[in-house]
């Protein structure tokens, strides 16, 4: 691969020339159309390469070349990026020449959350290349990268830490609302990328080499985010060896390790995020595995598994990422060796989801919440519904149950109800509760919970509105306090009961 091109002050120019061209999210999408657009989220470039091809717009052709990995001839370069073109491209070392055409070296594209938007170099893709990738490659913005931004608890910190920062996307969402960022990794070639990124967008940040936590020793954060190489890799020699998803340990150590000893790195307050994979034991529950790694650290824990795949799915997405397909050289040794590791534990199946820590400002037992959430969508952004969520379960954890029937509960604007029953009937046989927006959850209220939830608009304390059900009911309060509080405490966690 070529080297990354070195930073400079010449690089917020190449910035604005950028998006002066209309190399812009909106001005790409507006070139690519929707199905296009979708295609090559998706890494299928055809429908874009037709959407681009003969077309003299600037953003066609930049996305031609940045995007699709086309040459494109100096002309239009030059036409295309006024006061930069072909020639200080090829000097900075972004694109090389191919006769009277110039070729992308790199893949660079606008990126924004919504508020803000920026360019992000990053290696070609292996659908660009046409050929697997090589070990050092700096991964883009794919779909683990999204979810952890997506995921991320988005308020105003002083110092962030982004672990394993890869071409420093997480950085540049950090950027937006911390004061200070530092940036690690291990790999020499995605510490140069993340340079040159934040050279590019004209930010500033506190760069580091070396593995996990070990260049932030004795340093504490705010706010740590983290899409570290969580990925299960036989330890084999025949195993391809990626930097940005191999973190050279087995099984799931590599999460498991930074679950146990991030806590060291976080203020009182303080709050750490992370993807990871999780090994399952055949026939065992992946909340014993995850909880395992909790005790002892004296942190709050919310946990969400978000997705779940046996042995040989999982097989098939990590030889397919490094750009191996069945029928390539190499596949099946690779399919049959992770195989053989996951049988050589009992592995019955991984899970995968977002770790959000908490060190908690005062003294109190820690919370744990093991969430499912493998059955449906959930809002995007997230981080709104974690920064809600980590409010509601710390205030549960500091007001107890008193703190729950003295307080005037409403459901949220989200919350709706569903009564389903035998045709005829005059009462339901099944009454759902349903959240719109956060973790989309589903709830089966009983004819107690569904009485509150009928009342709960901030009027009544939930101890008031229970004591009037239970006499309704003609039944005790404290069986009918016992009986709903747990159900109610889950209803605050989640957010459809709120204050």
């Amino acid at each position: 691969m070529s080297r990354v091109p070195d930073t400079g002050a010449e690089l917020p120019s190449l910035r604005d020339a950028l998006r002066s061209s209309g190399f812009t999210l909106d001005g790409v999408a507006d070139v690519l159309g929707d199905r296009a657009s979708r295609a090559l989220n998706r890494e299928q470039p055809v429908p874009a390469e037709l959407v681009t091809r003969g077309s003299d717009d600037p953003v066609a052709v930049l996305v031609r070349l940045f995007g699709l990995g086309c040459p494109v001839e100096t002309a239009q370069v030059d036409r295309a990026l006024p006061g930069w073109g072909a020639d200080r491209l090829a000097a900075l070392g972004v694109v090389e020449r191919v006769g009277d055409a110039v070729r992308t070296l790199f893949d660079l594209r606008p990126y924004g959350d919504g508020e803000h938007e920026w360019w992000v170099l990053s290696d070609l893709a292996e659908g660009v290349t046409r050929r697997p990738l090589p070990v050092d490659h700096v991964l883009g913005i794919g779909g683990a990268s999204m979810t952890l931004a997506s995921w991320t608890a988005r308020r105003p910190v002083d110092r962030a830490l982004d672990l394993g920062t890869g071409c420093g996307v997480q950085s540049l969402h950090l950027s937006a609302h911390a004061s200070s960022v530092v940036a690690t990794d291990v790999s020499e070639r995605a510490l140069a990328t993340t340079r040159f990124n934040a050279a590019l967008n004209g930010v500033d940040w506190d760069v580091r080499a070396g593995s996990m936590l070990d260049p932030v020793a004795d340093e504490t954060f705010d706010l740590v985010v983290s899409n570290p190489p969580f990925v299960i890799t036989p330890r084999t020699d025949a195993m391809p060896t990626y930097e940005y998803r191999d973190g050279g340990q087995v099984g799931h150590a590599v999460v498991e390790g930074l679950v146990r000893t991030v806590g060291g790195h976080l203020r009182p307050g303080g709050v750490a995020q992370l993807l990871g994979n999780w090994e399952v034991p055949s026939g065992g529950d992946w909340r014993d595995v995850v909880r395992s790694w909790i005790g002892g650290t004296g942190l709050d824990a919310w946990i969400v598994q978000r997705d779940v795949q046996d042995p040989a799915e999982y097989a098939e997405l990590w030889a397919g990422d490094g750009g191996h397909r069945s029928g390539t050289e190499g596949f099946e040794q690779m399919y049959a060796g992770w195989l053989a590791d996951f049988d050589s534990r009992g592995v019955g199946e991984v899970g995968f989801g977002v770790i959000t820590l908490q060190r908690p400002r005062d003294a109190r037992e820690p919370w744990v919440d093991l969430v499912d959430a493998t059955t449906g969508p959930v809002a995007s952004p997230m981080g709104p519904t974690v920064l809600a969520g980590l409010e509601a379960r710390t205030w549960l954890a500091e007001h107890g149950d008193r703190g729950v029937l003295g307080t005037a509960w409403r459901c949220a604007p989200d919350v709706t109800e569903e009564r389903h029953g035998r045709p005829g009937a005059d009462d339901p046989s099944v009454i759902l509760v349903r959240q719109g927006g956060g973790l989309g959850r589903s709830v089966r209220a009983d004819t107690v919970l569904a009485a509150y939830l009928s009342v709960a608009d901030g009027s009544l304390t939930a101890g008031q509105a229970l004591d009037a059900i239970a006499s309704l009911v003609e039944a005790s309060p404290d069986a009918v306090r016992a009986q709903a509080l747990p159900q109610i405490r889950e209803l605050v966690a989640d957010g459809l009961l709120v204050r």
